[in-house]
């Protein structure tokens, strides 16, 4: 059994937080994956252009990074449990992304998860071409998650 923990930024997780831990377990079953503790972090643009600038020397913002820990750990009761790292996403550079990417902004956070947990999952990628292996099998699992649902409305629909 995967455990999700979403945590974000000086606050208690979002109320939508609920519904983004089941997507994020319906793609780790997607994937074959088991008995994975994967940690989300929602953030703004500074928390995650400061990561950026520490951990890639990259002193700009971003839409998400992953922390790739891959230990494996015993729980209380003895089951044998994968950390494989955390998850960080930036909601500012999301709702961007979104208004330049013209897609929801619903359908943008469960592509960053997905990128994600990819990446925790050991994939990676040169570039940002859509024929790129991790972005076909990202954008094939988005695809096929398609009727899930994270955020409860996108702008305008309120």
């Amino acid at each position: 059994m995967n455990r999700v923990e979403i945590n974000a930024e000086g606050a208690e997780p979002p109320p939508w937080s609920g519904s983004l831990e089941a997507f994020a377990l319906k793609v780790l079953d997607f994937i074959g994956r088991d008995n994975w503790d994967l940690s989300v972090f929602l953030c703004g643009d500074e928390t995650i252009k400061t990561l950026n600038s520490r951990y890639r020397g990259r002193d700009e913002a971003t839409d998400v990074l992953s922390f790739e820990m891959g230990a494996e750990t015993a729980a209380g009761d003895g089951e044998l449990r994968y950390l494989p790292g955390d998850i960080v996403i930036s909601l500012e550079t999301l709702r961007e992304n979104a208004r330049c990417f013209e897609t929801g902004e619903d359908e943008e956070l469960r592509r960053l998860l997905i990128h994600g947990i990819l990446h925790l999952d050991g994939m990676d990628h040169d570039s940002n071409d859509k024929n790129e292996p991790m972005l076909k099998l990202q954008e094939n699992l988005l695809e096929r998650l398609k009727g899930e649902r994270v955020l409860p409305f996108e702008e305008g629909e309120r």
